[in-house]
C-alpha cells in the first residue's frame, strides 16, 4: 500500500485534504490526522471492519480500548450515559474543556462495537479541538475511533513525518497538519464515588480538576480501563533510564549516551543532548517531549538518560510517559 502525505496549508490543499480524508474514511480506511494533542489513526467507530485496520496497523492489541471522538456534542448522548449522580459534574466539565484534550470514561451505549471499548461496559470519549480534525469529523457526521498513530507501544507521533517513519504502506493517506499543539495525549478522567479518577496524565492537569471535586490517581490495571495505562508504552527502541541529575548522573561507561534534559544543562560525557525547556517551562517540555525521545531514538546510542521534572502541573504527565518508556 502506498501512503499519500497530504498537505493543508492553504485553503485550496485543506479543501483537497478534507475531502480525500472523507471519502478514505466512508470507504471503510484508517488514516491519520492532526489532532491538538499527537496524530491520531482515525476510522469510522462504528464500523467494526474499519476499527479492525488500526489495530492492524499499529499492531495494538484487542485488550487495549480506544477513544471515540465526536462530531459534536450531539453525538454524545447517543455514544454513551451519563449516571445522574455524575451529571452536573460531567457538564461542568464539559462546559470547561470540550472541545479540547479531555477525555471522559463514562456507561457505554449499545451502539457502540466490543471492539472499541475491548468489550468493556465503558467507553471513553472526547471532541478535539483541532481545526482539521474538527472539519473532517463533521463532514464525516460520525464518530471516529482515534488512538495515536504509531505502532503499538512505541513514542507518539507529533508530526506528519513521525506517523510516516512508523506507518508508512500500513495506512492510504497522511493528513500534515505541521506540529501538534499539546504534544501529550489527552487526560483521561473517570467519575467514581464522587470523586475524579485520573486514569492518564495529560494537558489538564490534577490541580485544574481539583475544581471539580476530589481528585484521585488511577493505577496500571491488568485489563486497560482506558488508554495508556500499560506499564511499558510511549517507548524507543533505545533502552532509557530516569536520573535524578544529569549533573550528578554517573555513566555505566560503555557504549554512546544520549541525554534529555530540562532546564539548564551541560554536555559532559553525553554524544547527543535534547532540552526539553532550556527555561525549565513544562507546557514547553510537553510539547518537545515525544519530538526530542524520537531524535534521540533515531540517533543510534547504547542508552537514553532522562532527567526528572518536578510532578506538579504538566510534569506529572510528562514523567508518567517517561516512566512508562522507561519500563519497556
Amino acid at each position: 500500500m502506498k501512503t499519500q502525505i497530504l498537505p493543508v496549508v492553504s485553503p485550496q490543499e485543506l479543501a483537497f485534504a478534507v475531502r480525500a480524508a472523507v471519502e478514505q474514511l466512508r470507504g471503510g480506511e484508517a488514516i491519520a490526522l492532526p489532532t491538538e494533542t499527537v496524530y491520531g489513526l482515525a476510522a469510522d467507530a462504528l464500523n467494526v471492519e474499519a476499527v479492525l485496520k488500526i489495530f492492524e496497523a499499529k499492531e495494538r492489541p484487542r485488550f487495549d480500548p480506544l477513544i471515540v471522538h465526536l462530531p459534536g456534542s450531539e453525538w454524545f448522548h447517543r455514544i454513551a450515559a451519563i449516571p445522574s449522580r455524575d451529571e452536573d459534574r460531567v457538564n461542568a466539565l464539559l462546559s470547561r474543556y470540550w472541545p479540547g484534550p479531555l477525555t471522559l470514561v463514562l456507561p457505554r451505549q449499545k451502539i457502540v462495537p466490543d471492539i472499541v471499548t475491548a468489550g468493556l461496559e465503558t467507553v471513553a470519549v472526547r471532541i478535539s479541538a483541532h481545526s482539521v480534525f474538527q472539519e473532517i469529523i463533521e463532514q464525516f457526521g460520525q464518530p471516529l475511533a482515534a488512538p495515536s498513530a504509531n505502532r503499538f507501544g512505541r513514542i507518539s507521533p507529533t508530526t506528519a513525518a513521525h506517523v510516516a517513519a512508523e506507518l508508512a504502506g500500513r495506512i492510504p493517506l497522511v493528513l500534515d497538519g505541521g506540529a501538534t499543539t499539546h504534544g501529550l495525549e489527552s487526560t483521561i478522567v473517570g467519575l467514581s464515588d464522587g470523586t475524579i479518577e485520573i486514569l492518564r496524565h495529560g494537558p489538564i492537569t490534577a490541580e485544574e480538576l481539583e475544581e471539580f471535586g476530589e481528585v484521585r490517581l488511577g493505577t496500571s490495571p491488568e485489563q486497560p480501563k482506558a488508554p495508556g495505562q500499560l506499564r511499558s508504552h510511549y517507548a524507543p527502541r533505545t533502552p532509557l533510564r530516569l536520573t535524578a541529575s544529569l549533573a550528578t548522573f554517573d555513566s555505566p561507561g560503555a557504549g554512546q549516551i544520549g541525554a534529555l534534559s530540562f532546564g539548564p544543562a551541560e554536555m559532559r560525557q553525553f554524544s547527543e543532548m535534547r532540552n526539553l525547556s532550556a527555561s525549565s517551562d513544562l507546557r514547553e517540555a510537553a510539547a518537545n517531549l515525544f519530538r526530542y525521545l524520537r531524535e534521540l531514538d533515531d540517533a543510534r546510542l547504547d542508552l537514553i538518560v532522562a532527567e526528572e521534572l518536578p510532578e506538579r502541573g504538566l510534569g506529572s504527565a510528562i514523567m508518567d510517559r517517561l516512566r512508562r518508556a522507561a519500563a519497556q
